[in-house]
């Protein structure tokens, strides 16, 4: 499905991700790494948010490196940024609506696509006609996956979805995740390892720009390298 093959991107001349290769198909993958690892870089360059200076990124077999962001969102990627970005004022159903309304694959089945969201998160559909801005940030994250699942995406990628969460929002959120890769290719980011590794099956380990370890979401729970450095243990 998606496939990154020796990617390379900088901010002017600091050098971010270095020569970075990986494949999603269709499962759930995580990417790990503490801050400043690359894992927002990687993610930004992959939506066609910052240049790959060199390097390939093929989605479905069509070469994408080069395509603009919304051009990729309407080819089946969609992506849940870190900040949410939802539409403050506006309500729940219409900041939904406008996750798919400009979407080719998804505006002929608004109507479907809320049902399953609101099958997904119910309390999207409690408070559809309340605005974003006074929903609690478990909720302004849901209504972020939630509208990002309106454009009826293939690949859904989120980075760092537990940013500021409570303990028990988390749990919640990746049984969610748990849910939905029976049904998309998930891609995410994410320093809550140990949360992470229920949800997922595969992930990667970025550090300094660099992968150093990928493997099964089973070995990684078990590799010293990442008890020592990311289980606490």
């Amino acid at each position: 499905m998606l496939k990154l093959e020796s990617i390379s991107c900088s901010y002017g001349k600091l050098r971010v991700i270095n020569d970075v290769s990986m494949t999603i198909k269709n499962e759930s993958v995580g990417i790990f790494g503490p801050n400043g690892a690359g894992k927002t870089t990687l993610i930004n360059a992959l939506m066609g948010l910052l240049p790959v200076q060199s390097g390939k990124i093929t989605y479905n077999e069509e070469d994408i490196t080069k395509s603009k962001t919304h051009e990729i969102a309407r080819k089946g990627i969609a992506m849940v940024p870190q900040e949410r970005e939802l539409f403050p004022w506006m309500s729940v159903r219409d900041n939904l609506e406008l996750g798919g309304v400009f979407i080719p694959r998804a505006k002929d089945m608004l109507e479907e696509r809320l049902d399953f969201v609101f099958q997904m998160f119910p309390i999207l559909r409690e408070r559809s006609a309340q605005m974003a801005a006074t929903m609690s940030g478990g909720q302004q994250r849901m209504l972020a996956i939630g509208r990002a699942l309106m454009a009826n995406p293939e690949l859904l990628i989120l980075d760092e979805p537990t940013l500021g969460l409570q303990p028990s929002i988390v749990t919640e959120l990746f049984d969610k995740l748990g849910e939905l890769k029976k049904v998309l290719s998930i891609l995410v980011t994410e320093q809550n390892v140990r949360e992470s590794l229920r949800s997922i099956d595969r992930g990667y380990v970025l550090e300094n720009g660099n992968i150093v370890i990928e493997d099964s979401a089973e070995e990684l729970a078990k590799n010293p390298q990442v008890i020592a450095s990311y289980l606490g243990l």
